[in-house]
């Protein structure tokens, strides 16, 4: 009998995604510092701080324990649920349920990528802002739902209008995505921004997500505010949080989901069949991230604030009309006339040897603009601003 001959073509929901931005700035940062470049990387959002020493020996102390070196629960140790629980209380004056609101995560990411698997069907929508973090548009193609583009504008003040989609795509949709302090643009809003929301997502029977992972890292007065505050937000909305950039722990991967308890089970069940929870002494170490990191990660901020000063400031001197952000450690700089934000970013990584992250990567309202991340010392943004200054002939490049 005939063999079939093996295919390695891909399924067609590999087929649908693009190539994952981070990976592609990865590679192409990669390809200079190995030809002998000196580059300036601004682009993936990874903290240049390290992570606390009192969270680096709590995970000590735990990783020498035996009990902890075996499967841990997939819903989390109590004492982490209760953490995060008093945590989220002292910070947004909301009470959970740690056993039934707060669901431990691997890192925000990952929760965020499996919520369509644990919602959406064929045919259902999503309705993802754009330009977003890339993972709400890839996880709603690998749930086998659609993705529903809505354009954050300037104009708008990088808010979704709900009042454009069209009834027919309401009539499908289930889930909103929602992320604010943003990525990409750091757009940040207010409490009457997820009270309209939760009023919207109410009237049309949708679940929102919201991405806090930059709650905390803001700046001039202004106060993150949680969905959660919202009158009534719980029953159509849940909230993740991550240690990831707040306590400077993007590799150790923990994080967690709030909020509605019946969708927090079918995200537990999805875990249920594809992790086996977070490693134990990780788990303590996050507790103590909790409990004693608040003057670590305000010091963060104090640098990062510096950062952008420097940084916003620099670029405003050479022509550039870069708005200040009160939010994240990204700066969204509109693109001069006459570049796309490929040309721009490109321009810059071969002449100036600095990574930029094109905002059309972000989706295809993100055309028209670069990312820059300060994950950088003071000195190293200096150094970006006199090499784009070189390549600078006054207005635009």
């Amino acid at each position: 009998m005939r063999k079939k001959p093996f295919s390695l073509d891909p399924p067609e929901r590999l087929k649908k995604l693009p190539p994952y931005l981070f990976v592609e700035v990865d590679r192409k940062k990669r390809e200079l510092r190995a030809k002998g470049k000196d580059v300036i990387d601004l682009g993936v959002g990874d903290p240049d701080l390290p992570t606390p020493d009192f969270v680096i020996e709590a995970l000590y102390e735990g990783a020498k324990d035996p009990k902890n070196h075996r499967y841990a629960l997939d819903e989390g140790l109590p004492e982490l649920r209760e953490t995060f629980a008093a945590w989220f209380q002292e910070r947004f004056h909301v009470k959970l349920d740690p056993n039934e609101e707060v669901l431990p995560l691997i890192g925000s990411k990952e929760g965020i990528a499996h919520l369509p698997l644990a919602l959406l069907n064929p045919g259902d929508i999503a309705l993802v802002p754009d330009p977003c973090y890339p993972v709400y548009k890839s996880a709603t193609h690998f749930a086998g739902a659609t993705p529903y583009l809505l354009p954050l504008l300037d104009s708008n003040d990088f808010l979704p209008d709900y009042s454009l989609i069209e009834s027919e795509v309401l009539a499908k949709a289930k889930l909103l995505f929602l992320n604010y302090p943003n990525n990409p643009t750091s757009a940040c809003v207010t409490k009457e921004f997820f009270k309209n929301s939760v009023s919207f997502a109410r009237e049309q029977g949708l679940l929102i997500a919201q991405d806090g992972a930059y709650s905390e890292i803001t700046f001039d007065g202004y106060v993150a505010p949680s969905i959660l505050e919202i009158e009534g937000a719980k029953e159509v909305a849940i909230e993740f949080h991550s240690l990831s950039k707040t306590y400077n722990m993007t590799g150790w991967r923990i994080g967690f989901a709030v909020g509605n308890r019946e969708v927090l089970k079918f995200l537990a069940k999805i875990k249920a069949n594809v992790d086996s929870g977070i490693f134990q002494a990780i788990q303590f170490a996050g507790i103590q991230a909790l409990k004693k990191g608040r003057n670590a990660y305000q010091k963060n901020v104090q640098i990062y604030q510096k950062r952008r000063d420097l940084f916003v400031r620099g670029l405003n001197r050479l022509g550039w009309d870069v708005p200040m952000p009160k939010g994240t450690f990204y700066v969204w700089i509109p693109v001069p006339p006459g570049y796309t934000s490929g040309e721009l970013a490109l321009k810059l990584l071969e002449d100036a040897a600095i990574v930029l992250t094109p905002g059309n990567g972000f989706g295809p309202n993100g055309e028209g603009y670069v990312r820059a991340s300060l994950t950088n010392r003071e000195e190293r943004l200096e150094e970006a601003l006199k090499r784009i200054e070189k390549i600078h002939s006054g207005k635009a490049f």
